[in-house]
């Protein structure tokens, strides 16, 4: 039996899920006898997993207004590609994971195009959580045949406005793994005794390298002064980031070092059982800090052309930035956003969280508690379950 799959994600975190995905379906098709071929938009992570990627979406990716413009007219290109590949040859079914925008765009032009192609979305648009305008939805339930929800309140959310709707978990779930012990850790990343890293996570997106990146290293200069001690490791997860990151720890002459792309799989359980604090953006790296326990601070930044037209003109609402705090509904990790993300406030909370038991013990009770909100373990493996059954 053969059977064609579609995946269409941007990003980074996309390609990481889809990647885990991919690998999923691949072996519950496997376990069927059913010869599987899965192509589609994503990255190297994908296509390390068999996926033939169409297009590499993971460079043309954006948050806000003005840092999107550039990418409009490259990603309409890949989109019209795509969107005749799926007419020309089209698959058992066509499953979209985040990236909003474009998969919102390709999604609503099959269903109006009548065609029969069965539409899943998996990792949806967090509208539970945030509003633009007038409160309206996007019109995901009306192509979307089925969404996987990983989130519970995403799952009610939708189900609510009729929407058929699979509660499967938060994928995050199944890379978390027990970290080795310090000692050992401290062997193979050949720290003294008494050495423990500050980890920053700025940039997945270039303008990230901009808004973002310079505000963290100067923080980490700070607390390296107060806490000599501390290393400061930069995971990167785009090799194009790597010689920026480098260039700016020998401008604050910190030290620390970048930590490649391709050895992250490699190192990042020693540096994550190592961690004393981590500065980071929002977005995924926040929920698996998060189910490891390791205290962060979350910071983020947009151009002030799109801070305005979000608030004035869209009437962008949001409370929280990090899924963390969404899930939660409340500040379990401290968040510095637009005006008030500068290396002073945040030089003093990090000193705070390294300081006092107390404030530690607070983000490990915030951490206890978002671990019930996020499922059971298993989660890619019940998607894939549930789409390789719907194509047989």
């Amino acid at each position: 039996m053969n059977r064609k799959i579609f995946i269409s994600t941007g990003e980074v975190s996309g390609d990481l899920h889809g990647s885990l995905l991919a690998n999923a379906l691949f072996n519950e098709a496997k376990k069927k006898s059913i010869d599987l071929e899965i192509c589609g938009l994503g990255g190297a992570r994908m296509k390390k997993e068999g996926v033939q990627i169409l297009q590499d979406t993971t460079s043309i990716s954006a948050i806000g207004i003005w840092e999107a413009l550039p990418l409009i007219l490259p990603t309409i290109r890949i989109q019209r590609r795509f969107y005749k590949l799926l007419k020309k040859y089209p698959p058992d079914c066509l499953i979209l994971i985040d990236y909003m925008g474009p998969n919102i765009n390709i999604g609503a032009k099959l269903k109006r195009s009548r065609n029969n192609i069965p539409i899943y979305y998996y990792i949806a648009p967090q509208e539970w959580a945030w509003r633009v305008g007038n409160n309206s939805t996007t019109n995901l339930i009306n192509f979307s045949d089925k969404i996987f929800a990983i989130f519970k309140q995403e799952a009610i959310f939708y189900r609510r406005r009729g929407g058929n709707v699979s509660w499967v978990g938060h994928p995050m779930l199944d890379l978390t793994k027990k970290l080795p012990s310090k000692k050992f850790s401290r062997t193979i990343l050949k720290l003294k005794a008494n050495q423990n890293i500050l980890l920053l996570m700025p940039a997945s997106r270039p303008q990230e390298l901009k808004y973002i990146l310079p505000t963290f290293l100067k923080t980490a200069k700070k607390l390296q002064l107060r806490y000599p001690s501390l290393l400061v490791y930069i995971p990167s997860c785009r090799s194009i980031f790597d010689e920026k990151f480098r260039q700016g720890l020998e401008k604050y002459e910190i030290k620390g070092k970048v930590i490649s792309q391709q050895d992250n799989s490699k190192f990042m359980p020693y540096i994550y059982s190592l961690t004393k604090l981590a500065l980071c953006k929002s977005g995924t790296v926040n929920m698996e800090l998060a189910l490891y326990g390791i205290p962060q601070i979350i910071g983020y930044r947009v151009s002030r052309v799109t801070a305005f037209i979000a608030k004035r003109i869209l009437n962008f609402k949001v409370r929280f930035i990090s899924p963390v705090n969404l899930l939660v509904k409340k500040f379990i990790i401290p968040e510095f956003v637009q005006k008030n993300f500068n290396e002073k406030k945040i030089f003093f909370k990090a000193c705070r969280l390294l300081d006092l038991t107390s404030e530690k013990v607070k983000i490990k009770k915030g951490y206890t508690l978002l671990r019930k909100e996020l499922g059971e373990e298993g989660v890619v493996d019940r998607a894939a379950k549930e789409i390789i059954n719907s194509i047989i």
